[in-house]
């Protein structure tokens, strides 16, 4: 029978003992990072390292019981990990092998691609409206190579980013009108970054 294995992102639950990771489910079964270690499968009821217990699966999320309280973790968000001082997250990859991150703009929740190739931070024209940035005013306007040709793009100073829970002030970006319409994590954050790739999950260490 072919079990198909759900992978997408981690999400760190904090408790006072240890870090617990969802990396994917299966079913009735949970494939979990505990205290930043390698991923195992874990059956409901299980017992995990840390001293919790796995009470239950659904798919995309974990039901986790540690001192009589019960907290559910989910994938698509992000795993940082205790144990190196909370400065480092673990990503894994999504089908199309892109690694994805939630965070905020300006306040404003945003999931962003990781894209080492984007000199900045990208932002869709739509997507910036709604974050109430006012580029055409206060931005300046540029040009981007893309596939596609040339493409005019407008170079603004983003206050905030938040990167799962990393936050950087004073990031430049840039709004497109005419680019991909998802949020491209670009290298005026990610130098900021220190990124390590093993057995397909990146973690990522937070420099300055």
């Amino acid at each position: 029978m072919r079990i198909a294995l759900v992978a997408a992102l981690m999400l760190t639950a904090v408790s006072a003992q240890a870090d617990v990771s969802l990396v994917g489910t299966l079913k009735e079964k949970a494939l979990l990072s505990v205290n930043g270690g390698a991923p195992r499968t874990f059956p409901v009821g299980a017992t995990l390292p840390d001293g919790s217990r796995l009470v239950g699966v659904t798919s995309g999320e974990a039901t986790i019981e540690e001192g009589g309280k019960r907290y559910i973790i989910r994938l698509g968000e992000y795993a940082a990990s205790k144990s190196s001082g909370g400065n480092s997250m673990v990503l894994s990859p999504d089908p199309n092998g892109h690694y994805s991150v939630a965070g905020e703009i300006n306040g404003f929740p945003v999931n962003m691609m990781l894209d080492t190739g984007a000199t900045l931070v990208s932002i869709p024209a739509a997507l910036a409206g709604k974050m109430g940035i006012d580029y055409k005013n206060k931005g300046r306007r540029a040009f981007s190579q893309t596939a596609a040709g040339t493409a005019p793009v407008w170079i603004v100073k983003l206050d905030k980013v938040r990167v799962g829970e990393f936050e950087f002030a004073n990031v430049e970006g840039s709004i497109n009108e005419a680019g991909l319409g998802v949020i491209l994590l670009g290298n005026s954050v990610l130098k900021r970054l220190d990124m390590k790739t093993e057995s397909g999950l990146l973690t990522l260490t937070k420099r300055f």
